[in-house]
């Protein structure tokens, strides 16, 4: 079996019950759990795509919200190249818990961390409590990607998946190809590029903003 190009490792976090663990299996097995329990610790499922004739395999980890989970989950921040944080739009407090998110995030991980912001759950549009400018507002302050996602009708959730991963991906080729430049040998003898340390991707250019609904 031959090895992939690209590795990268995307977290997912945010409050409990915002449904982390619904976009994941929405996007990774195109399933959808009613009943489905809180994480404990951390879960990770593996998703492969191809991006410019490269293969590329992307680690999503799915990291517990309960602040008593807090201390195991923060280590698993390490290696991170991209994020998802995640808040309901039917509960504002885990909208307004958003900025803890980023700042435990940007303390764990490197400050060039491809970040998106996911207002979740839009199919539930007549309970909403965060209105979407706000949240556009939000996330061009921040200088994050942002999109709203429904788990369980799947609205945009491989879109706001596949933006990170290209993103880091374009941020990685970009940084390959100035390398090479620099030094013929700069990539050894294998085309693999294996990234799951220090992620010194780029600042995030040309902010997007993506919705529904």
């Amino acid at each position: 079996m031959e090895e992939e190009d690209y590795l990268f490792k995307v977290v997912l976090i945010g409050d409990s019950a915002v449904g982390k663990s619904n976009l994941l299996a929405r996007y990774a097995r195109d399933e959808f759990h009613v009943n489905s329990k809180a994480t404990i610790g951390v879960e990770f499922q593996t998703q492969s795509m191809e991006i410019d004739d490269k293969d590329i395999k992307a680690q999503i980890w799915d990291t517990a919200g309960q602040e008593r989970f807090r201390a195991v989950t923060s280590a698993y921040y390490r290696g991170t190249l991209g994020a998802l944080v995640v808040f309901d739009i039917t509960r504002r407090p885990t909208f307004e818990n958003v900025a803890r998110w980023l700042q435990e995030l940007r303390m764990h991980s490197d400050m060039n961390v491809v970040t998106m912001l996911v207002g979740n759950k839009c199919d539930l549009e007549k309970l909403r409590e965060v209105p979407i400018e706000e949240s556009k507002a939000f996330a061009e302050a921040e200088k994050l990607f942002f999109m709203e996602t429904s788990a369980l009708n799947a609205t945009n959730v491989n879109d706001a998946f596949q933006v990170v991963i290209r993103e880091i991906y374009n941020n990685t080729s970009r940084k390959v190809l100035s390398n090479s430049h620099k030094s013929e040998s700069a990539l050894g003898s294998s085309n693999r590029v294996t990234l799951m340390g220090n992620g010194d991707g780029e600042t995030v250019k040309g902010l997007k903003k993506y919705s529904c609904c």
